[in-house]
């Protein structure tokens, strides 16, 4: 075989320069990435432009990725069928007699949302329409609203089912089992975090409490919402005993969430199911188009060994596994303001995997530094998609938001370096409940 027309640093520039490029022109991301490999497949003898629809393709023959439709469908399913509400009931009899009460309960929300949907964007979207006007008439500060509620709904790709440990135990042949139990801790812990946060916010600006619930309001609220409250259990419970796939347990959640909202709480008709599947049909474009031209843009840094030559660079520097964790971090931080999660996963994730190896990172615990990581990069602009959905919700600037989001964001980092420093936050469930998980 002939060598190359371009070397690996020309094929870089015209690859990251090309992206970069059309984001400042505004191209959607999905959109930059593909044509960002268009000028390559022009010059380079060897290949050709139909390879672009090849690769992107073959990135759609995958039974795992099937999930991601199902998870989708399984959060708009729970919103138009009521679950969301029984959810919102418990939450505020747990939680509401908290300084900030209403504002607790959004984040307690999130955290019963996200063992249920798997999806950020999701949670940002039924949340912001839940809270946001019903925090505004009990006094809350729009700009606290709408960060509470974009950085709250980020636990949601943290705390399993997730579809980003989906796409990353598919690509890069990591254990989704693993992946699940490994982000109950730090999205628990960061839960918690935003949690105190809210604290502190309500105490300096006087922000309103609900009364405390008795025991039987409590008791109550927790007998409705116990079909609900199933659902995680259903899911992560299935794929960690083995009973299904991880494809198999959103199909599971999806005909679960059909049989409470149609049959038990009876509160979806056929005009809402026609709703969740457009919208579910609208999101699942918008995510696995993204996975279809990032895996040709990953085929391409492969194709021109661009992974090993970054690696060579950075290996020089002889990080150990701290200094590596922190550095993965970093690059995670900087390129989720820009990229959406799932194809940095393809393209970033693949880069810095030989890196983690090399640094002696496990596997499962790379996978978590950079999917919590990749969360920060939901609510950072330019790219914020959650903080994007939440302020159109408002009608606010995002940048008169930007000051407390940046507040809320210090304790999750704190969260996050913990999680470099300490690995068993993540190993430590996998080890106690399925060793077999790490191998």
């Amino acid at each position: 075989m002939g060598a190359s027309t371009l070397s690996s640093a020309q094929a870089a520039w015209i690859l990251f320069g090309g992206f970069f490029g059309m984001l400042a022109l505004r191209v959607p991301v999905a959109v930059a990435i593909g044509l960002a490999c268009l000028p390559i497949l022009l010059i380079e003898d060897r290949l050709w432009p139909m390879l672009l629809l090849q690769e992107t393709f073959n990135a759609y023959n995958s039974f795992i990725l099937l999930a991601v439709p199902f998870f989708l469908l399984t959060a708009n399913l729970m919103n138009i069928g009521g679950i969301t509400d029984r959810l919102v009931r418990f939450s505020r009899a747990l939680v509401g007699h908290f300084p900030g009460g209403l504002a607790q309960v959004n984040v307690v929300l999130s955290i019963f949302f996200a063992g249920i949907s798997g999806s950020s964007t999701a949670d940002a979207a039924s949340q912001a329409k839940l809270f946001i006007e019903a925090q505004r008439k009990e006094g809350y500060d729009d700009s606290f609203s709408v960060a509470i509620t974009a950085v709250s709904a980020v636990l949601a790709v943290i705390i399993p089912p997730s579809i980003l440990m989906i796409v990353w135990g598919g690509v890069l042949t990591v254990s989704i089992g693993a992946l699940f139990l490994a982000g109950v801790l730090p999205g628990l812990l960061i839960g918690l975090a935003q949690m105190g946060t809210v604290h502190a916010y309500a105490k300096i600006r006087g922000y309103p409490t609900y009364p405390r619930s008795t025991m039987n309001e409590i008791f109550a609220s927790f007998l409705v919402s116990i079909p609900a409250l199933l659902t995680p259990f259903i899911i992560i419970g299935g794929k960690i005993f083995g009973w299904f796939t991880a494809t198999e347990s959103a199909c599971i959640a999806v005909l679960y969430a059909g049989f409470l909202s149609i049959i038990v709480y009876r509160e979806m008709d056929m005009r809402g199911l026609w709703n969740a599947f457009s919208e579910t049909g609208k999101l699942s474009a918008i995510a696995l188009f993204c996975v279809g031209t990032a895996s040709a843009f990953g085929w391409l840094l492969a194709f021109y060994k661009i992974p090993e030559a970054l690696m060579a660079g950075v290996g020089a520097w002889q990080m150990g596994p701290v200094l590596t964790g922190f550095f993965i971090a970093g690059v995670f931080l900087v390129v989720g303001c820009f990229l959406d999660a799932i194809p940095a996963i393809i393209i970033v994730g693949a880069i810095l995997q030989p890196i983690a190896e090399a640094a002696g990172l496990h596997p499962v615990h790379f996978a978590m530094i950079g999917i919590v990581s990749l969360a920060f990069g939901l609510v950072t602009p330019p790219y914020g998609l959650c903080l994007l959905i939440t302020c159109a919700v408002a009608e606010m600037r995002v940048i008169d938001a930007l000051k407390d989001v940046c507040l809320m964001l210090l304790p999750m980092l704190g969260v996050l370096a913990l999680l470099i420093l300490w690995p068993d936050m993540a190993l430590l469930l996998p080890r106690l409940i399925e060793p077999d998980f790490l191998k």
